[in-house]
């Protein structure tokens, strides 16, 4: 399913491959023998999302851009199933594998591995050829790997990141950080209800 977001329609070569359960919304761009499979999402949600050429984009994977991330995909790039990408820019020849997060203002280098539900943390640069394994976070410019038993090492190291700064514009300190914080995204996903379907 494709839709018209803010002005904005998908451009898909005509080589690609689009599950017709899969939506693609507003200014998306997917390149030549790229595959989209069933029940995938790619939403641009005020900022473009590129996806270069031979990308698969597996099932049931979210890749999201906002006014302030973009997204750009290079070429050969598995997105695994159920795996996210939110505002990140990943090189090419690179596996993110099934449940994999990847978050906002990340950037992952060339033939890097992000393995089964691991997570490259909010403004995280991986450079190429990394590996991170099953399970583990990548936190940091340069990343450093942590496994997920190391909680506070990785609060340690995530909080001057600010989330709730970053993504949203809001202070962690905030006393009703989440009324704010769901009230003003709220009103920026409500501009959906203006979307038109074209297919």
């Amino acid at each position: 399913m494709r839709f018209e977001h803010l002005g904005a329609q998908p451009r898909i070569h005509p080589t690609a491959v689009i599950a017709p359960s899969a939506v693609i919304s507003g200014d998306v761009t997917i390149g030549a023998n790229s595959q989209v499979l069933h029940g995938a999402v790619i939403t641009a949600e005020g900022g473009p999302i590129t996806i270069g050429e031979n990308v698969i984009v597996m099932e049931n994977a979210l890749i999201r851009a906002s006014a302030t991330d973009a997204v750009h995909i290079g070429h050969h790039v598995l997105v695994g199933p159920m795996a996210s990408i939110s505002g990140a820019s990943i090189a090419d020849e690179v596996f993110l594998a099934t449940g994999t997060r990847v978050f906002n203002g990340a950037r992952i280098g060339e033939r890097a591995e992000v393995r089964i539900n691991a997570v490259v943390h909010l403004r995280t640069v991986l450079p190429a050829g990394t590996v991170v394994p099953i399970g583990w976070i990548a936190v940091g410019n340069p990343a450093q790997l942590y496994s997920p038993d190391r909680h506070d090492e990785i609060w340690e190291a995530q909080k001057d990141l600010d989330f709730p700064g970053y993504v949203f514009g809001l202070d962690r300190e905030t006393p009703d950080l989440m009324v704010q914080l769901t009230e003003r995204y709220g009103r920026s996903l409500a501009r959906h209800a203006d979307d038109v379907r074209l297919d």
